[in-house]
């Protein structure tokens, strides 16, 4: 078994803790956000973490109705940004909390008045300690280079991050069965999806709202883990200029959680189906022309955190289908100090 395989198995384990570890700590969090409540945020991160970041975002402008923006830290290290951000929230993502351009931008974006908060797997990190406020992951040591459970930590610590915020009981009662659902979702079988995939060179990956996010980490984890040319799109806007790639046989996977986006995204994937197109389709059982079948998390905005759990244990699996080591991608390493 793969490192990569087992830390994703993992999973639900880590989560369990993190959700007893960090109760206390995100209560008193939730009610210090409300007693003044930021009139915007924005994020910083990288890779996987950035789309943790997204996840995060979507969920708090859809919960909270303030705008979220993703910065570049490039605007801090290079472009030297007069920040102006009283009122605000920043929030920084990062396993390692090691990046310089990452550690800059958090301590800069505090100098411009904002509040700063760090989600971070690693103790004692260097962004950690530029922040006002961090959440640890508890995600354990991830030796594979491929994230698989620290990015599932980092969706979950977001989501429970927001259900403290926003007094929210009937998120907070999913979070509580969440273990027990990505459990269920990793012993789901997408063997169909290997299958399909073991010859591909290219595809692309499709998601909406919230599971864009997913969508966007599942086609990272093709290309690092299997050197396939995958690439994210949100169901809204595939029908744009990305549908000139698609010619008899061309791959699509397309998640389609429960959920308000998901009549659209079954839609489309018929219609794709239509045009001669290789659709593998995620969604739960009351779907029946799904290929592959996702647990329900129970509450749409964990919907995407099933997904992700699932499709790791199938293309850790279609790396070795492929010849590919997953935890070692070629060029890769498992910190990278960008500037």
């Amino acid at each position: 078994m793969s490192l990569m395989l087992d830390e994703a198995r993992n999973a639900p384990e880590r989560i369990r803790g993190q959700l007893e570890r960090n109760r206390s700590m995100l209560t008193e969090v939730g009610e210090r956000l409300r007693l003044a409540e930021p009139r915007a945020a924005v994020t910083v991160a990288r890779g996987s973490s950035d789309h943790a970041a997204s996840y995060f975002a979507y969920l708090c402008m859809k919960s909270r109705g303030i705008p979220v923006a993703s910065l570049p830290p490039s605007l801090t290290t290079l472009a030297r940004a007069p920040w102006q951000l009283q009122g605000q929230l920043a929030v920084a993502i990062s396993q390692s909390g090691q990046s310089p351009d990452l550690v800059t931008t958090q301590q800069a974006l505090g100098a411009g008045g904002a509040r700063t908060l760090a989600l971070v797997n690693t103790p004692q990190s260097p962004l950690g300690a530029a922040s006002d406020i961090e959440v640890p992951l508890f995600a354990g040591e991830e030796r594979s280079v491929a994230a698989t459970k620290s990015y599932l930590a980092t969706l979950s610590a977001g989501a429970q991050l927001l259900a403290h915020w926003n007094q929210d009981r009937r998120l907070q009662t999913a979070l509580e069965q969440l273990p027990e659902c990505l459990a269920e979702a990793v012993e789901q079988d997408w063997t169909s999806a290997i299958e399909a995939l073991a010859g591909a060179d290219r595809l692309m990956v499709i998601g909406r709202g919230a599971g864009l996010a997913v969508a966007q980490e599942a086609a990272l984890k093709f290309k690092e883990t299997c050197a396939i040319q995958a690439e994210p799109f949100s169901g809204a806007e595939v029908r744009h200029g990305p549908m000139a790639l698609v010619e008899p046989g061309y791959p699509v996977l397309v998640f389609a959680p429960p959920g308000p986006e998901q009549a659209g995204l079954l839609e489309l994937a018929e219609w794709l189906e239509g045009i001669g197109a290789r659709v593998l389709l995620a969604a739960d059982e009351a779907v029946p022309q799904r290929q592959l079948t996702m647990t329900d998390a129970a509450h749409e905005a964990l919907q995407p955190l099933s997904v992700i759990q699932s499709f790791y244990v199938m293309v850790a699996g279609l790396a070795e289908a492929r010849g590919s080591d997953p935890d070692r991608p070629r060029h890769l390493r498992k910190v990278t100090r960008t500037l």
